[in-house]
Order: C-alpha cells, then sequence, then structure tokens
C-alpha cells in the first residue's frame, strides 16, 4: 500500500500537509537582493543594503521576510564537483509505479551523491542527479541501490560530460 494512503500509528488517516501560504508579490528591490544573494550567498546586510539603495534594517527585514515566506529557502555553496573527488555524473531518469513519489522520493534523497531531484511529466516520472566518485560508482549506485528499489519500474543513465552552473540572470 503506498505511503499516502498509509494509515498513521493510531489506525487514524494520514493528517494533510497544512496548505502553503500564498506567495507575496515581489518588488524590484526583493528581485534585486535575491540576484545579489545569488551571485554572492555570503554578502553581509550592509552591503545588501547598500547595492539596492535600502537601509541596513530595511535590508535585514526584507531578507527575513523572503526566508519567512519560503522564497529563500537556504544559502549554500557552488561545488566544483570533479574538483570535489566527485568525477563522474549522470541524469538519471526513473518510471515509477503510479501514486509512490513520495515513498521514492524519500529513499532518493537517501541515496550517497544525489543532489537534485524532481517528479516531472513526460516518458519518464522522475529526473535524479547524482555525482560519484567514477563510473564503477555510479553503476553500483544505479545497478544495485536504485533498481532494488521496488517502485522503480526502470531507469535510463545520462552521463554528463561537461556541465555548467548558470548564475541568476543565466550568466
Amino acid at each position: 500500500m503506498p505511503d499516502e494512503q498509509m494509515a498513521n500509528n493510531n489506525g487514524q488517516p494520514p493528517t494533510p500537509e497544512p496548505p502553503v501560504p500564498a506567495a507575496r508579490p515581489l518588488d524590484t528591490i526583493d528581485r534585486s537582493i535575491l540576484r545579489m544573494l545569488q551571485t554572492d550567498g555570503r554578502a553581509s546586510i550592509r552591503s545588501v543594503a547598500e547595492r539596492v539603495h535600502v537601509s541596513r534594517a530595511n535590508a535585514y527585514a526584507r531578507i527575513n521576510r523572503l526566508m519567512d515566506d519560503g522564497v529563500i529557502r537556504g544559502f549554500s555553496a557552488l561545488v566544483d564537483q570533479e574538483r570535489a573527488g566527485q568525477g563522474a555524473s549522470a541524469y538519471i531518469t526513473l518510471k515509477i509505479v503510479q501514486n509512490s513519489w513520495r515513498t521514492v522520493r524519500k529513499q532518493l534523497t537517501a541515496l550517497p551523491g544525489a543532489t537534485h531531484i524532481a517528479l516531472v511529466s513526460g516518458d519518464f516520472d522522475v529526473l535524479l542527479l547524482v555525482h560519484t566518485k567514477d563510473n564503477r560508482e555510479l553503476r553500483e549506485l544505479v545497478l544495485t541501490r536504485i533498481q532494488s528499489i521496488p517502485e522503480v519500474l526502470s531507469t535510463r543513465t545520462l552521463l554528463v560530460f561537461e556541465e555548467t552552473d548558470l548564475g541568476p540572470e543565466g550568466e
């Protein structure tokens, strides 16, 4: 039985996830702050305020609102996977059992080297980006770990020969 239909421990149906509040519209200052933080997530409040021409208090309040509203989900470092010892990268497409997305997502999230997972439409259901040490480790990940997930019907592996991270403006 898929996890969406399972009851919780006391025999009651699962509690639905709370609705996500509607997003507030972003103005040009909000968009400028987002572009700046996408380029440099370590930018200080002072430098953000100076670049977008608002007070530090205003910049701080706007960044906190963007975080509270879920527009900014977090801050991270852009990693050169090859220099970090992850020389093989691949997009893996998966066809999965209908209504098993939550179960499959939970298992894929736990995979070593998984960096992006998307539920998509089209000829396959899931697109997964992984980074591994080498092709042998990639093969093991696909053939042993992913294909052993009962809800995964089929996979296709697309090796990445070269990749470029795009900046906030597609730079």
